[in-house]
């Protein structure tokens, strides 16, 4: 068999990987709702159940970008099952440790168990590549992209129901899926990876950083990175915050949380899976990345000043060019590199997207624990909101200036003088 050819495997190869994201996802989306209780059941104030949510968040951020290139590089070396079986085992493991926490300690170890096992999706990419001819990848990514939304939409709203009447039981839900995934997996997945194929471990592809230094070496994409990384990070300084921000200021339960994270995962799939093809067809990517970085500014800002929970509702069914942001914005940044340069932007762009992971808690949590002492009416307490307002916003004037110097998306991106190129015909 010659290397190119994809490795033949029996029907349920596919469908596992699928099942195990989606089993992943919700295991994920469960959680979310009632981190934030279970963390408040340790501490006796509102500022220190922030400091510790965000202390959570940041480390489990911490540990899946600097194991999740160990394991991915352990992958091509040792082949996708073991791994992904080891990396589901350890999701599990995290949950069932946090369900059955006595203390911050135990639950700060918890996160620590999750973060350096959270490799399943990039493995089960890998697993992807592996088995489906290039013709079919992007249909298969597309299947994994819709696991991953159906998991995210569905998982928060159970969370939060079951976290209605104890707060560890979707925990203990959560490690009950990730034991069935893994007995699943043992009994059904094949291995997709030959011997023939696999790559001697290296120090140098585990290194977490290795990533970063594409960004270095790409030139062309200009100030296109610095408006994806201060939209991220703005995003994700709201996804840290939002439970315990809703908590302080509406009074909300894990059951409404998890309702409005539902209603979050719904827009965003409806933007990006239903309608957006039609909106790039008929704007393109430059109108929609500036008219979503201005109504995603807008968003953020009145959700940190709402007086009333359903006002959150009303602001996510206006922003809904907000989430079309994402997909616009890389396939724009794609459309601007080299076609060699490709592979080095993705994984440039996914890096930076690990660190705003971890930066962001760090000071979206300082910032909701600062102000958590103040009445619930005091728009103060959108604190954390109106930094993500910020940070929008000097996205969108980047993102201005950047238009306005390159008018067009014609020209591509240089790789660097050393990449291999093609010799001549």
């Amino acid at each position: 068999m010659s290397i190119g050819t994809p490795t033949p495997t029996r029907p349920a190869a596919v469908p596992f990987i699928l099942v195990c994201v989606l089993l992943d996802v919700l295991g994920f989306g469960l959680v979310i709702p009632v981190l934030p209780s279970l963390v408040g059941e340790f501490v006796g104030s509102r500022d220190a159940q922030a400091y510790w949510y965000g202390l959570l968040s940041a480390i489990y951020g911490v540990m899946q970008f600097c194991c999740a290139p160990l394991l991915g590089a352990l992958s091509d070396r040792y082949g996708r099952r073991p791994v992904m079986l080891f990396a589901i085992a350890g999701l599990g493991l995290d949950f069932l440790l946090m369900a059955m926490s006595p203390s911050l300690g135990w639950l700060l170890f918890a996160r620590i168990v999750g973060g350096g096992t959270a490799a399943n999706f990039s493995v089960a990419s890998a697993y992807i590549a592996d088995v489906t001819p290039p013709e079919g990848r992007g249909k298969a990514m597309g299947m994994i992209g819709a696991a991953f939304g159906i998991g995210f939409i569905i998982g928060p709203v159970v969370g939060g129901l079951l976290g209605a009447s104890d707060v560890r039981l979707p925990f203990y839900v959560a490690a009950t899926l990730s034991l069935l995934n893994v007995v699943y997996g043992f009994f059904v997945l094949p291995e997709s990876l030959p011997v023939d194929r696999r790559a001697p471990f290296s120090f140098a592809k585990a290194n977490p950083f290795s990533a970063l230094k594409g960004l270095v070496q790409l030139r062309g994409v200009g100030s296109l990175v610095w408006v994806y990384a201060l939209t991220v990070l703005a995003q994700f300084i709201l996804h840290s915050t939002w439970v315990l921000f809703t908590t302080f200021r509406f009074g909300w339960t894990p059951r409404e949380n998890g309702i409005s994270l539902f209603a979050v995962g719904v827009a965003t799939a409806l933007v990006q899976g239903a309608f957006l093809g039609a909106l790039l067809k008929r704007f393109g990517e430059r109108w929609i990345v500036v008219v979503g970085l201005a109504s995603q500014a807008a968003a953020f800002l009145l959700y940190g000043l709402a007086p009333i929970g359903w006002m959150m509702y009303a602001i996510i069914v206006a922003n809904l060019f907000g989430f079309a942001v994402g997909p616009a914005l890389q396939g724009l940044i794609s459309k601007n590199v080299d076609e060699r340069a490709q592979g080095i932007t993705m994984g440039s762009l996914n890096a930076v997207a690990s660190i705003m992971l971890v930066v962001a808690p760090l000071i979206g949590a300082p910032l909701l624990a600062a102000v958590s002492h103040l009445p619930p009416d005091d728009w103060r307490v959108g604190a954390p909101f109106y930094a993500s307002t910020v940070l929008q916003l000097a996205s969108l004037m980047v993102a201005i200036v950047h238009f306005r110097t390159r008018p067009t998306d014609a020209s591509r991106a240089q790789v660097p003088s050393d990449a291999p190129r093609p010799s001549p015909s």
